[in-house]
Formats: structure tokens, sequence, C-alpha cells
């Protein structure tokens, strides 16, 4: 049964809390302060103000959150998979151009998972400043602040190589408790004043919009934003848990989000006039509120939160990085499987960068404040490619034309009003992320753009044509066997054909005598788990084609699974045996041994090609020195490779003509 159609159940519930919802989970933390902030402060704003902000929170969690991601994308799985790579592998085959709003939308996210850790983690740790003990040892420097939330943010990078199966385990019970005391607390302060619930009428929020009262005009929108900037990352995270365990989670998680709200609003209503909170440097209504017992605990609740919603960005940053390496948007990088979970994987290149990266954006901005003015500007462009993607999956599942433009102009046009709001938030500190995933973005377009080009001029042959002089060097004594089992990886997934350069290496390089030549092709399908394979023998024992199909969220462990298809063929007598001779082991003494020979191409200089082509294609080859080698891609480390090169020619060869000149008598004496 796919996880998409898992049933929902108690311990299922409580992992679905746990690595869900941290991103939007931990909204509460920085919302109401910035929507403050933006307005000029506690002293500048209304009742009227706080109605209408709660109004358009509730509202933007019910639109977005609630009906776009929970209730239609949830439904728009790949085989139980979610987020914006998986959608795109659903629809990839209707247009080509599709390529390009995945590209930006998985771009944008992995620049807002880098700037979400340091903003929910900042925020936090600021909390700290409101318990007189703390004061007491560490004063209320700024500097302080960003020394532990380095030093959090640090750890948290570091034991990623670790794997963290096992603190996984608590993420459930955390959240749980987290949720609960943000309930409880906002009961608290709505007991006083159940008046407050008339935000959930939409009339005080759209009023808000064109009122004096709101000093930061459409640009509030920017803030209130804020409220779902998790909700990506809820889709992302639907393979992990099903989409029963969501449904099942999701009115518990919302419903604390909106009673913590509502409780912010009613102490706001309550204490905006007080100047002593007006002149508070860093005035933040989430811990304010807290009764002062409760607010050591308070921030240390806040910190697990804000760590559990970094951790959980993080881990989805690895599956999108790893579903892009496949999907042949980015380079091969190594990915580690610490847990021996497919769920949980480590990438050391992509995990330096992250907490580089995160530790830079703490470094540069200081504090939440200037974060939060810079943070959800990248979310807007990835949740508007969501739209547009799903406009064409609904399309492709016979869904009204009518309804499916309905549901893309609707979202759309809330989406294109946040991202309008947030483009204000560009010079304030948002070019940093847009920086990030610009960068990201060019990285993706030239892997996708040269993979394109290296395919359109990547010649193909028949092995069949090739089969008697196959034959002929098989049983040629006169060459030395190169090989028991030559094996090749070839791109070309057409039955019976090969990349020509194959048969070059075999023929012209060095002639290669084996008892088997197989040629391999891995296809990454649009399944993520999938794992199968289909042989072509062309009527011989001698020479086999495999094509393993893999699904993309799965390791390429090529020599394992060849081995695995050479027993199984020879249990059926398709090859004969290969007794060894020779060998220290008992077991598998009918399987001989292999060399994996890779073909590498470069690119020539002796072609005529276009200029943009050319510099595609010198991008790729260095972008590609920090990339994984092919040996270790596909699980290649402990057999015996080797490597050739042919030269890569993307036009027309540049013709040369050499004169030859002659010595005179006179001159050569």
């Amino acid at each position: 049964m796919e996880n998409s159609n898992k049933k929902w159940s108690a311990a299922g519930m409580l992992v679905t809390i746990g690595i869900v919802y941290g991103d939007i989970g931990t909204s509460p933390l920085y919302v109401m302060k910035s929507l403050i902030h933006g307005n000029g402060g506690l002293a500048s704003i209304s009742e009227s103000f706080i109605y209408g902000a709660l109004s358009l929170v509730v509202w933007t969690v019910t639109l977005l959150t609630t009906i776009k991601y929970v209730g239609i994308a949830l439904r728009a799985d790949n085989h139980g998979e979610g987020g914006i790579f998986s959608l795109y592998t659903l629809i990839r085959k209707k247009a080509k151009w599709l390529i390009i709003p995945a590209i930006i939308g998985g771009a944008t996210l992995l620049a807002d998972g880098i700037l979400t850790p340091a903003v929910t983690v900042t925020t936090a740790i600021e909390g700290l400043r409101g318990i007189p003990a703390y004061v007491d040892l560490f004063g209320k420097s700024q500097n302080t602040v960003i020394f532990f939330t380095i030093l959090i943010i640090s750890f948290l990078f570091l034991i990623q190589r670790f794997g963290t199966e096992t603190i996984g385990r608590l993420f459930g019970p955390v959240m749980l408790i987290w949720f609960l005391v943000l309930a409880i607390l906002g009961v608290m302060h709505m007991a006083g004043n159940l008046e407050i619930l008339k935000a959930l009428s939409p009339h005080y929020g759209i009023q808000l919009l064109f009122s004096d009262q709101n000093k930061a005009g459409f640009l509030i929108l920017g803030s209130i934003f804020l409220s779902t900037t998790g909700s990506e990352a809820l889709y992302s995270d639907l393979g992990h848990v099903g989409r029963s365990n969501i449904y099942a989670t999701w009115p518990l998680v919302k419903l604390s989000l909106l009673l913590n709200y509502f409780g912010q609003g009613a102490w706001l209503l309550k204490v905006k006039d007080d100047p002593s909170l007006q002149e508070m440097d860093g005035f933040n209504p989430f811990f304010e509120m807290m009764p002062e017992d409760f607010l050591m605990f308070g921030v240390f609740l806040a910190t697990l939160a804000a760590i559990i919603a970094s951790q959980a960005l993080i881990s989805g940053s690895y599956t999108l990085i790893s579903e892009s390496i496949k999907l042949n948007l980015l380079p091969r990088l190594q990915i580690n499987y610490p847990s021996g979970s497919k769920g949980q994987m480590y990438i050391p290149l992509a995990n330096s960068i992250l907490w580089i990266s995160c530790a830079g954006v703490v470094l540069y901005f200081r504090n939440s404040e200037h974060m939060e003015a810079a943070y959800g500007l990248a979310i807007t462009v990835t949740m508007l490619m969501t739209t547009l993607l799903l406009y064409h999956y609904l399309r492709i599942h016979k869904v009204s034309r009518f309804l499916s433009t309905l549901m893309f102009v609707f979202f759309g046009s809330i989406e294109l009003m946040f991202f309008l709001s947030s483009v204000t938030k560009f010079f304030h500190g948002g070019f940093v992320t847009a920086i990030i995933a610009l960068v990201i973005m060019g990285i993706m377009f030239v892997w996708h753009r040269a993979y394109t080009i290296e395919q359109q001029v990547v010649k193909e042959v028949s092995v069949k044509d090739y089969l008697d002089r196959l034959q002929a060097v098989k049983e040629d004594p006169s060459i030395p066997l190169y090989a028991t089992n030559l094996v090749y990886l070839t791109s070309k997934s057409k039955p019976g054909h090969i990349d020509s350069k194959i048969m070059y290496s075999i023929f012209d390089k060095q002639p290669k005598r084996a008892q088997v030549y197989w040629f391999v092709n891995v296809e990454v399908t649009d399944e993520p788990r999938t794992m199968e394979y289909v042989v072509e023998n062309f009527g011989t024992d001698f020479v086999i084609k495999v094509q393993l199909r893999l699904g993309f969220r799965m390791p390429q462990q090529v020599s394992t699974y060849l081995r695995q298809v050479v027993i199984d063929l020879m249990k059926t007598g398709e090859i004969p045996t290969q007794p060894q001779k020779w060998s220290i082991s008992e077991s598998n003494r009918n399987v001989g041994d292999f060399c994996f020979v890779l073909v590498r191409e470069e690119l020539s200089n002796d072609t005529e090609v276009p200029a943009f082509n050319r510099f595609i294609m010198h991008l790729k080859l260095t972008i590609k020195k920090v990339a994984l080698s092919p040996v270790k891609w596909f699980g290649l480390e402990y057999t015996d490779v080797k490597t050739e090169y042919v030269p890569l020619l993307l036009g027309k060869r540049k013709k040369t003509q050499l004169q030859r000149v002659f010595y005179h008598q006179d001159s050569a004496d």
C-alpha cells in the first residue's frame, strides 16, 4: 500500500505532528511581532488593526494551507510522495517547458530552507532576554544571542552525519506539547475577551487593508504571509507520513495555531497602551504574554520547537537535492544513509553549504526583525510555481477546464498579491534569499541544459548490427581475455540500442575480449521506490542489455543489482555458469569477475558549436569538479573500473588544412 493511502494511527499521527508541522508550527513566534514592528511599534496599533490582522491570518491559513495544500495538493501525490519535484514528474510528459516552473520552485524552496532555521532559532533565543536570571548572567547584548544561535545551528548540522533517527522519535511528543501549550496560552488570554472571535469574519481583514490604521498598507501582506510559510514543507513531507495522518492531525494543529494568535490578539488589546511595553526593544507578544513563572520553560520549549522545525527543513532540503540529482537538475553528490532509512539521508557537501549559509544569514542580519524582513519572499515564488503545476495536473486528470482555471486564478491571485507585497523586502534583506535562489536556479538550468545538449548529439547504434563482430572478438584466442563480464553503462533506454562510443571502446580503442558483454541502462522512474529490471539477450548467451528501473529516491547501486541479475540469469539457464579457478571464497564460485568500463566524453575544441552551447558545457565541466564521480554514484567503488575518454563533438568538425612545405636543398645544407 502506498504511503499516501496509509490508514491513520495514533503512532502515525504522533510522527506527523513531529516532522510535518515544524515550520508552520513555529510561526506564532514571529508573525504578530512582525505585524507590530511593520506598523511602527506597539504604540501605533489600534483595536481595528488587531482585529484586521487576526482576520487576515485566519483566512490566509484557511485558504492557502487548508484548502490549497491539505485539500488539493495532497491529492496530487506521486505514488505516495509529495513536493514540487514529485508533482513535476507527474506532468513532465505534457510539455517540456514545465521544467522551468519546477526549477524556479525547487530553487526558491531550497533558498527558503536556508533562512528558516536562522529566523526560528534566533527568535526563540531572543526570548531569553525576558528572563531575569539570563540577563543577570549574560546581559541583553545581541552578540550573546547570536553566539547561542550559531552554537545551536552548528550542533544541528554537525549531528546530521550520524543520523537523527533516535532524536527524531522525540520530535512527536515535543511538538505535541508545543501545540498544546500554544492552545492553552491562547485560551488563557481569550477567556476574558471572547469578542476577539469576531476576527473570524473576513470583513475585518479586508477593511484593514484599506484602513488608515494600517501604516504598512498593501505591504502588510508580507508579514501576514509568514503565518503559512510551512505549507510547502507540509506537502513535501507527504511521503514520510501519508495523507490520512495529515488529514487527522491538521485540525488539531490549525486550532492550536489560531487559538494562540487569538490569545496574542486579546492580550495586545489589553496592554497596547502600556508605556513600558511600548518602549521595549525587540518586543515580542508571544513571550511577553507568558506568565513570568512559565517564561523559562516557554523559551526552552520554543527553542526545541525551532530546532525541530530546522531539522525538518534540513531533511527536506536533502530530499529536494536528491530528487534534483536524479532528475538531471543538479550534479551528482555523495548521498549517505546513516540510519539505514531511505527517508533519512545525509549529503555532506549540501550539509556544509547549508551550515555556512545559515550561519552567514545570522551574522549578516543579526536579529530576528531583520530576518523577518527578508523571510517569505522566496516561498511566495515556490507557491506560485506549485499552483501553476497543479493546474496542469488537474487538466491531465480530466478536471474541467473551468474548475482548473478557477483554482489557478483564485490561488494564483492570492499568492501574486503576497509576492508583490514581499518584493519590497528585497532591499531590506530579501536580496540575500533572492541571490541564493538565483545561484541554485542557475546551476539547475546549466545542468539540465547541458544534459539536453548531450542527449541531442550522442549517437546510438543497434546492438544486433554488431553481434557477429562481438562473437568474433569473444572467440579470438589471440586477444587476451579482458574480463569474464565486461560491463558498460549506457544512457540509451531504447530497446536494442546503446551509445556508439561503447562499440568504439570495444573495437577501436583496444579490442576487448570477454565471455559476456553487458550493457546496463539505468532508468529513473516517476515512481519514487521502483526496483525492477528488464533483460534483452538478442538470442545469445553472451550479449545482454539490462535496464534497471529505479525510483527517483532509490540509490543506484549498479554493481550490487547486476550481481543479482547475473545469478538470476544463471538459474534460468540464459547464460552459462562462470566457474572461478581461483577464489578465497566458497560462495558464488559460479560468478566470474567483473570489469566496468566508463566511457566519458569531454568537450572537443575541434568542433563548430554555438557560443551559448559551448558556454553552457564549459560551465557544466566547472560545476562537475565538485560533483560525485560516476564510480561512487553507481556504487562501483569496490569493483574493477576502467575509465576511457572520447571527444564530445557538439557540432560539425572544424575544417583544418595543413599545407606541406618542402625544404630547399641549399637550406638543408
